[in-house]
């Protein structure tokens, strides 16, 4: 039965308690229904913020949960819109996510991989069978109803799903996270249902060993792996892995989306509807162990959760690609370090097809792009002169930063970077000049954004030789009283100490 829109206001009918996490665009907080006591998740989103393109995702993703009931499903009870907020109620979620529950039990095997992967089948074929399309699956995405032993796999965030017509296959934009996409998707190929059993396969494959099929810090060679379909099964990891579950993996990603199993028929599988049969039932303690590295490494902390977007390679051919920014919370957008991304010039024509017509870009966008750019043009001219009043102008008090002078450490506030103005900067060098090559900006609403960008240095020494330093920086901005400062910054790329007889790379 579909949720009904409410029309009275929220407060009429909930009681809003603690927040459990906060977005670009919106905050999640517990919330006691008042007539049953019941205790809910209230995704509050300011629409005051949203462009009118967001407010129409917002409307998507609210049509989309209302249809999907299911078990395994984070399912919207109550969707009311007020003047300046939307709120969506969802189930409070208290489990966490299902691979931190796998690396926290005593005792995991194949047959458990088989049980997860079965419910996350469930909720995949209920969208098919409801003509939705998840585009999103990953395990950041997977969570438990409860902490108690055995709760039901959930499956959350549908803000990138979409409605399709049957079996229907179109081009409905570049959508999903880098090590989930399929083949067809990175081909820029009509898609539809397989894109999301793909991403099934990549899942399973992680159940059984801990670590994903494909895998490159190039995101270009990531892509090429993927559209090639080259994955393995290495020894001795796999060599404990029955024949049928390879059989269901390879079933998955399979490259031609025609000839991919679907979600219906996966279930039917005897990896799956006959497990106690089929599937090995000894302990997996190296895809614990695997695993647990894994989700160390997709983990960011919230200051930095899009910070790492310099050090990949980015496709000149997605112009505008935005990053969702997460909740942190159990209904959420997304917290993982890999990026979701969305091509967001994909407009949808009344019959539900797609205009491939170039898109016109607004100009309020565009404009605080290159307010961005501006701005961190100023901050490196500030160190580049050694000007550490202007530097303090533009970065927060508690500015964050991982560098290599750093060694692995995250710093914060000021201190740190005062050494540097204080004993080096304009000292050891007679000119800098920097260049800022293939700045990307990702606008997070209205007051946030990153850039990520490679930095090209050159400079003349207290020799008068000349020299030339490139790095991979990102950074984050937050606007604050109309004033836009650095909150965080990541740079990789060899020592600039080293490189300079200096750090000047702040």
């Amino acid at each position: 039965m579909a949720v009904p829109i409410a029309c009275t206001r929220f407060s009429d009918n909930y009681d809003l308690k603690e927040e459990l996490g906060k977005g670009a665009f919106s905050v999640v907080r517990r919330c006691v229904q008042k007539s049953s006591g019941l205790e809910f998740a209230a995704k509050i989103i300011n629409t005051k913020k949203l462009s009118a393109r967001d407010f129409q995702k917002l409307e998507r993703e609210a049509r989309i949960c209302r249809k999907l009931q299911h078990a395994n499903i984070v399912r919207l009870h109550d969707s009311i819109q007020e003047e300046n907020f939307h709120y969506l109620v969802f189930d409070l979620v208290t489990g966490g996510e299902l691979f931190e529950d796998i690396v926290a039990r005593e005792f995991y095997s194949e047959a458990d991989a088989s049980h997860c992967i079965q419910q996350i089948l469930e909720s995949v074929n209920h969208c098919h069978q409801n003509g939705v399309v998840h585009r999103d699956l990953k395990p950041e995405n997977l969570l438990l109803a409860s902490k108690a032993k055995g709760a039901a796999v959930k499956l959350a965030d549908f803000g990138l799903a979409i409605e399709v017509s049957g079996e229907q296959q179109a081009w409905f934009g570049f959508a999903g996270t880098p090590g989930y996409l399929s083949p067809e998707v990175l081909k820029k190929e009509p898609y539809g249902k397989p894109v999301d059993i793909w991403a099934c396969g990549v899942i399973l494959y992680i159940l059984l060993v801990g670590y994903p099929p494909f895998w490159d810090e190039d995101q270009h060679r990531l892509y090429a792996q993927i559209k090639a379909g080259a994955y393995d099964y290495p020894s001795p990891e796999w060599d404990t892995v029955t024949p049928e579950a390879k059989n269901l993996i390879n079933q998955m990603l399979t490259v031609n989306p025609g000839k991919r199993i679907t979600a219906a028929d996966a279930l039917k599988h005897p990896w799956i509807c006959q497990r106690e049969r089929v599937a090995s039932v000894v302990h997996r303690q190296e895809t614990v162990d695997c695993l647990k590295k894994f989700n160390a490494r997709r983990k960011l902390k919230g200051a930095i959760l899009t910070t790492m977007l310099a050090t990949r390679n980015f496709s000149s051919k997605c112009r505008s690609i935005i990053v969702k920014k997460g909740d942190g919370s159990q209904v959420k957008e997304s917290t993982d370090s890999s990026t979701t991304l969305e091509d967001d010039d994909i407009k949808e024509d009344k019959k539900g097809g797609v205009d491939r017509s170039s898109t016109v870009i607004a100009k309020e966008p565009e404009a605080r792009r290159q307010e961005i750019i501006k701005m961190t043009e100023q901050l490196i001219e500030a160190i580049n002169t050694g000007d550490f009043e202007a530097y303090t102008k533009i970065c927060d008090p508690h500015l964050t930063a991982f560098e290599p002078e750093a060694m692995g450490n995250l710093v914060e506030g000021m201190d740190f970077h005062k050494f540097y103005f204080d004993n080096v900067l304009g000292k050891n060098c007679k000119a800098v000049n920097t260049t800022i090559l293939n700045p990307h900006v990702h606008l997070l609403g209205e007051d946030a954004a990153c850039i990520a960008y490679v930095r090209l240095t050159q400079y003349m020494d207290k020799h008068g030789q000349a020299h030339t330093h490139q790095s991979e920086e990102s950074r984050v901005w937050h606007k604050r009283d109309s004033k836009w400062q650095n909150v965080h910054f990541h740079r990789s790329g060899g020592n600039g100490g080293a490189a300079f007889g200096f750090s000047s790379h702040k």
